[in-house]
């Protein structure tokens, strides 16, 4: 887990290593146990910059940029390859030679075998870069579900790229305009902006599971290597409830032993909901003992509880783990809202964000390395708007989906947004029609988990916890997309996942190894109560982040409707019980703390 960064000329231009370098200071904290660059000479077009993590390998053998002088390849990489212990095995047997034991080099070997191919044979979260330094050609690619970000810069005769939008930034020459239509998406779906588009019209990020390869004359071309079928596979017709649940259990066994791979220890992020506690539980079946375990809580704001503390001790006490309290007073949040907001590659409007920012710092005094729950909801039907969608025609997707998931429909956004940045048709309902429209899923209902787990997925929860993590140098792992399980799950029958209240397949497994009580509980989130009921300071910084002189020179939002939302700070709310002003105001916050005009 690290932090990459890079430019590539096409105009018979030096890279500018200064600029490099300055993306590479952005992102030291990703990387806060070393650093290195490489160039392809003096004056060579090509230039990359590495921030170290250092969780496999620990030695100097390896510390990025990695050459292999021997294919003439150099690479920067972000993330792990969980896998790279047999890929390094069949790779030796096919004649390679390693000088060290890190997955860096495998993920080198394997482009030298198998090309472009090699994301093939790779199981793990990942962004990386090659140079081909015989053709000048550059790979770029990133993971099957996104977990790990990578952001492009384009300009006439140069592509910069990097592991974070700031970093980018820092290294300048950025256009900065906000595009309408990623403004029209942040404003429907709660923020969430879908590759390859970002907030800023300069700044665009490459998509899952895709591999872009851009030639030494600035020629690129792009492709998707991975998409899973959300429809019935005639090989599991006869399978029922049972077999459905062992497949399950038997992958995911296989997901949280696959994240533990590592040189150092490896913790989990322990919410006390079902998901986060069926992690420890697995662990715990598979031989793991003294396992640390870390729980958050805030201050009661609004009559809602800011914890969840009385589910994540009993999970602790049932498995003996080496649990960790974290309370957080609420006079350290504000001071965290504000580097929470600064460590966000893009504006995310979920008050869980600084929770795992403040749990983050915490954790990464005791462990480089936790697994955590995201993706359990999306890939096995856990929130509320599912099942409304089973049994509908698909013709009923899309209006459907809309009403339990769009903070706001077109109508809505233009009221918003000043008409200067106002997107003149519904991008975001067409977005989303597209997708849920598209063959390859069978049911309105695996439309829409299609649509979430492979996009909303990708630019809420798991960019979320990315961004948290790695602000403190803390990797996060997320067995719950594992891409075989995630395959598996694509192909289940509906109503094994809807069952139970949702989540059903999931639930019957952890009957098998948690206690009753954790299972059958409400549904909880990770709470931050001072952040949904906004008051008092917080109240405070969000109204002058939108009456700043830079807000009202951007000229964003309509005035009447700022105005109105400050008066009612608490009363107009998204369909999902977001906090409309909050929403605003957190955008107008990151757009000032990168300096955005």
């Amino acid at each position: 887990m690290c932090g990459l960064s890079g430019e590539i000329r096409f105009d018979g231009r030096p890279a500018d290593t200064a600029a490099v370098e300055r993306m590479s200071g952005a992102l030291r904290r990703r990387g806060p146990d070393g650093g290195g660059a490489w160039s392809e000479g003096p004056g060579g077009p090509v230039a990359l910059a590495h921030r170290r993590l250092s969780i496999i390998d620990l030695s100097e053998r390896g510390a990025q940029p990695m050459v292999d002088e021997d294919g003439g390849l150099v690479a920067v990489f972000n993330g792990c390859v969980y896998n790279y212990r047999p890929l390094r095995d069949e790779l030796a047997a096919a004649g390679h030679r390693f000088t060290s034991t890190s997955d860096t080099e495998v993920l080198l070997k394997a482009y030298r075998q198998w090309g472009e191919d090699f994301v093939d044979h790779l199981v793990g979260m990942f962004a990386v870069a090659i140079v081909d330094r015989r053709t000048g050609r550059l790979v770029l690619a990133r993971d099957r579900l996104g977990i790990k970000p990578l952001y492009l810069a384009e300009t006439p005769g140069r592509l910069r790229f990097a592991s974070s939008l700031p970093a980018l930034l820092r290294a300048g020459d950025v256009d900065t305009d906000i595009d309408p239509v990623a403004l029209h998406h942040y404003l429907t779906w709660h923020a969430v902006v879908p590759a390859p588009r970002t907030l800023l019209r300069g700044v665009r990020k490459l998509p899952p599971a895709t591999v872009r390869v851009v030639e030494a004359d600035g020629r690129s071309r792009e492709r998707r290597y991975w998409q899973p079928e959300y429809t019935r596979d005639p090989a599991h017709a006869a399978m029922g409830a049972d077999e459905w649940r062992e497949a399950v259990h038997d992958a995911l066994r296989t997901a949280v032993e696959r994240r533990l791979v590592a040189d150092v220890p490896v913790g989990v992020l322990l919410s006390g909901g079902l998901d986060s506690s069926l992690i420890v539980a697995l662990l715990a079946e598979a031989g793991q003992h003294g396992l640390r375990t870390f729980s958050i809580g805030f201050e009661e704001a609004g009559g809602e509880r800011g914890d969840e503390f009385q589910w994540s001790d009993i999970v602790a006490e049932r498995f003996g783990t080496a649990h960790h309290r974290i309370h957080i007073g609420g006079d350290r949040l504000l001071p965290a809202l504000d580097d929470a907001v600064t460590a966000m590659s893009e504006p995310m409007v979920s008050h869980d964000a600084v929770a795992f920012f403040l749990l983050s710092q915490e954790v990464s005094r005791h462990v480089k390395v936790v697994q955590s729950g995201q993706g359990a909801d999306e890939v096995f039907a856990g929130y509320h708007w599912y099942p409304p969608l089973a049994g509908l025609d698909r013709g009923e997707t899309v209006d459907a989906y809309a009403r339990a998931f769009f903070d706001r429909d077109h109508a809505g956004v233009a009221g918003v947004v000043n008409p200067e940045h106002l997107c003149d048709h519904d991008a975001s309902r067409e977005f989303a029609a597209a997708h849920l429209t598209a063959p390859g899923a069978e049911t309105a209902l695996d439309a829409a988990l299609r649509l979430d787990t492979h996009v909303m997925l990708v630019d809420d929860p798991v960019k979320r916890l990315d961004n948290m993590t790695m602000a403190w140098g803390l990797e996060a792992r997320v067995p719950f997309l594992d891409t075989d399980l995630v395959q598996l799950a694509a192909r289940m029958p509906p109503e094994h996942k809807l069952a139970s209240g949702g989540k059903g397949v999931l639930k019957d497994v952890a009957r098998t190894v948690l206690p009753a009580e954790v299972i059958d509980r409400p549904k909880g989130y990770f709470p931050v109560p001072a952040l949904k009921f906004l008051r008092g300071p917080v109240l405070e910084r969000v109204r002058e982040a939108l009456t700043a002189p830079q807000a009202k020179q951007r000229a964003l939002f309509r005035p009447s409707y700022v105005d109105d939302l400050l008066a009612r700070p608490n009363e107009e709310l998204t369909p999902l019980r977001g906090n409309k002003l909050w929403q605003l105001g957190l955008l107008e916050m990151w757009l000032q703390a990168q300096d955005v005009r």
